[in-house]
């Protein structure tokens, strides 16, 4: 249940960023937004209209939601209306959410940075509160049976021997199951704030690419910086990841394109859920950094060319001004349904290949 909870805030907060950055761009282009929906409907509550918004409050608080008026197109000749504002206002109306969840992302990093986030260094590097951490895990590995999970620290290993060893170093696991292929060891791991042990048989013979455990290895330290430094950090490290998220995306389309398969790192809703399980278990800093990834991977989706999506309404925007004279409106409408039906058979898609995993 709490895994739930945390989850519907992450989500709520992001789409809520969102909706709220078309809001204050409508609101300061003069175009009047009818309602501001606080969670998704059947609607709960609604004030009467504040400056000629409607403020509701909804029954499912995954988000929000704006109604803006002339958004179809209609009452062109109304100053009021999105329809009747020039491209560039329209434009800045609907990039604006994107800018939004960008601006969330980065004061996220930012507080992460002043707070302390996880950082990896080197083995030669002097940190007192440095821990080993798993990174990623092979599947079908001896480490993934035994019941390890991404972002445990190894606090120490026994063998059958009843040798022991307190780890801070990644070439400290790494020599000591050289030693004990093929026998049985004990780890010591903290996950969140439990502390516990578990078997496992590190392979004397692995498959190509592999370790004996079959896992990946982060010498992690938190590191905290004064909050100038912070914020310079939290707008390089948004921009990092907008080059890293739009590179995934590259190599998204292009394995549809040439083979018809999505590549494997694709997560939907199920699976964005697991891994906030996986967060809220590590801590409260990793979640941070997870909201901030979820927030700049929402602006990089949502700004994609694609019908339905704010990116594809600032395509035709585009084409608008190119030609002289706004597309068809029965195309533009035709257009954007047809994209949005194919967002929804994808996320069924992904979804369903999220559910596989886990069961």
């Amino acid at each position: 249940m709490l895994t739930l909870l945390i989850f519907i805030i992450i989500l709520g907060l992001l789409i809520f960023v969102h909706e709220f950055g078309h809001f204050l761009a409508a609101r300061r282009a003069g175009v009047e937004v009818e309602e501001f929906g606080f969670g998704f409907p059947p609607r709960l509550f609604a004030t009467k209209k504040i400056k000629g918004t409607v403020y509701s409050l909804n029954l499912l608080p995954l988000g929000g939601f704006v109604k803006i008026r002339g958004e179809g197109g209609e009452e062109k000749e109304n100053p009021k209306s999105f329809a009747s504002k020039k491209i560039s206002w329209r434009v800045l109306i609907l990039s604006a959410g994107v800018l939004m969840n960008l601006v969330l992302g980065i004061a996220l990093l930012s507080a992460g940075f002043a707070l302390g986030l996880p950082t990896a260094v080197g083995d030669e590097e002097a940190f007192g509160n440095a821990k080993v951490q798993i990174s990623f895990l092979e599947k079908d590995s001896p480490a993934e049976e035994a019941g390890i999970k991404i972002g445990d620290q190894i606090l120490a290993l026994k063998s059958v021997r009843g040798e022991t060893s307190e780890i801070s170093k990644v070439s400290e696991v790494q020599n000591f199951v050289a030693e004990n292929k093929g026998g049985e060891v004990i780890l010591t791991l903290r996950r969140g704030q439990e502390v516990f042990s578990l078997k496992t048989t590190p392979r004397e013979l692995s498959p190509e690419g592999q370790g004996p455990l079959g896992v990946a290895l982060a010498r992690v330290v938190l590191v905290s910086y004064p909050l100038d430094q912070a914020i310079w950090l939290g707008v390089k490290e948004t921009f990092q990841l907008l080059i890293l998220i739009f590179s995934a995306l590259g190599a998204l389309i292009w394995g549809v394109f040439s083979n018809g398969q999505l590549v494997a790192d694709v997560a939907g809703p199920v699976g964005i859920f697991s891994i906030t399980g996986q967060a809220a278990q590590m801590g409260f800093i990793y979640l941070l950094q997870l909201t901030a990834l979820l927030s700049i991977n929402l602006a990089v989706i949502n700004i994609l060319p694609f019908p339905a999506l704010d990116g594809g309404r600032i395509f035709f925007l585009i084409l608008e001004k190119i030609k002289g004279s706004p597309v068809s409106l029965k195309v533009e409408q035709a257009v954007h349904a047809a994209g949005f039906s194919l967002l929804i058979l994808l996320m069924i898609v992904i979804t369903l290949r999220d559910v596989a995993r886990l069961f």
